[in-house]
């Protein structure tokens, strides 16, 4: 292994700026940290508002509470679709250019829902939230991009503080909304639509900071400094990803992780504010219920990481089937009381925190590193489009029988998980 890195020994695409040795990487994990630390704030601050309004958006502009899973299904859609599209372009180009493109996707889809609003078009509102959906992509991906520089008994920890950060923008995004909301009154935006104005306001800040300050590019700068032989840019397609993830029994565990915890929390979460109007809640009591589940999602995750690092991914992972399973307990059996219904989206957070901290360290952990953004993207499109259609069924569950229902069904997706899972541990641990 070379330890430094210059324009001719480069990867494929352009290159870190100036010339970056192995005694750089303390230094360069500090400032990619520092900026992606930044990013995921402002993205935090963007992303729940969405989150918080879809549902109650499509049901006024459709009409029909039947409809309201499918805003945020959009918007789980849209980063779905993204996903590889944008992976495609950072295993190119780098991690800062497909940041900056997913937040400013974000920020023109957050402009088409107003005007969606405006004009009462519910296609509108969900090609909208579609493109609102890069917004999320960005802040998954933003993880990855944390891993890129982190020394492997740190990956954990590296994810999960840059998932924490989300924790500020996160917290605060849906108690926002309703002040953001009211700055409209008297205009031709209502003040359920008002809040996606500033969230494109949020992402177009967040792509400046990041094309400005994210120098030099972490994944660039972690290719140039593997062994030569990892550099070939032929591990770097999604065939490659695809063949790296079937060849690997962790990798598979990794990727069924984050695609059923994804799935799980967005089934349930989305649906959740449906739930709490039925029983009486305001605009002000739904976005404390989805503040508090935001922050189970990611406040607890350096909690999460040094549990990874600590104990082993598999054992994280078993930690996620039981919370994920506890929080589905909760909600499902909550009814008209509110607190036990803010009690299970808190857990349900933690629940997702642990498997996608866990999930994702163990993907970077088991694929080469030449084909990681692939398959990381692959991830991302998988947990995505499974969470899709969660979100699509969960309108249709609820609808026809009920929250409680949809939270059985909830539980019911974490098997393959925990099976897997143990599994796993029962292998490593005869041949231990």
């Amino acid at each position: 292994m070379t330890d430094t890195l210059d324009a001719p020994d480069a990867p494929a695409g352009p290159s870190p700026a100036g010339q970056v040795t192995a005694a750089d990487l303390p230094r360069l994990r500090r400032r990619t940290s520092a900026v992606l630390i930044v990013s995921q704030i402002l993205g935090g601050l963007g992303v729940p508002i969405g989150i918080a309004l879809a549902p109650v958006l499509a049901t006024r502009v459709s009409g029909s509470e039947a409809l309201s899973g499918l805003a945020p299904t959009a918007s789980v859609t849209g980063t779905a679709l993204l996903s590889l599209p944008l992976a495609a372009l950072m295993t190119s180009r780098g991690r800062r250019p497909g940041l900056v493109l997913a937040y400013l996707i974000g920020a023109l889809g957050a402009g088409l829902v107003v005007l969606a609003t405006v004009v009462e078009s519910f296609p509108l509102l969900l090609l909208g939230m579609a493109g609102f959906g890069a917004g999320s992509s960005a802040n998954l991906q933003a993880r990855f991009a944390a891993a890129d520089l982190a020394e492997p008994d740190r990956r954990g920890r590296a994810i999960s503080t840059v998932i924490w950060a989300t924790t500020i923008g996160s917290v605060l995004g849906p108690n926002i909304a309703a002040p953001a909301g009211r700055v409209f009154r008297g205009t031709g935006v209502s003040e359920t639509a008002g809040p996606f104005v500033w969230a494109a306001g949020i992402f177009l800040l967040a792509a400046a900071v990041v094309a400005v300050l994210l120098r030099p590019d972490p994944l660039l700068t972690a290719r140039a400094l593997a062994p030569r032989e990892n550099r070939s840019a032929g591990g770097r397609s999604l065939r490659a990803g695809v063949a790296a993830v079937r060849a690997s029994p962790m990798a598979r565990l990794a990727l069924v992780t984050v695609t059923v915890s994804h799935t799980a929390m967005v089934s349930i979460m989305v649906m959740t504010p449906v739930d709490l109007g039925h029983h009486g809640a305001d605009l002000q009591l739904i976005g404390l219920v989805i503040s508090g589940h935001i922050a189970g999602m990611y406040a607890f995750s350096p909690v999460m990481g040094w549990l990874s690092d600590r104990f082993g991914r598999l054992t994280v992972i078993g930690l996620a089937a039981g919370l994920l399973a506890l929080a589905a307990l909760l909600a499902g059996t909550s009814g008209a009381a509110h607190g036990r219904t803010a009690a299970g989206l808190f857990v349900l957070g933690l629940g997702w925190s642990a498997g996608l901290v866990a999930g994702s360290a163990l993907l970077t952990d088991s694929v080469p590193q030449a084909a990681r953004a692939a398959v990381q993207g692959l991830s991302d499109l998988t947990m995505n489009a499974s969470a899709g259609i969660g979100g699509a069924v969960a309108g249709v569950i609820v609808s026809q029988a009920g929250y409680g229902w949809l939270n059985a069904a909830g539980a019911c997706l974490l098997l393959p998980m925990a099976a897997l899972a143990l599994r796993r541990t029962l292998a490593r641990r005869a041949t231990a």
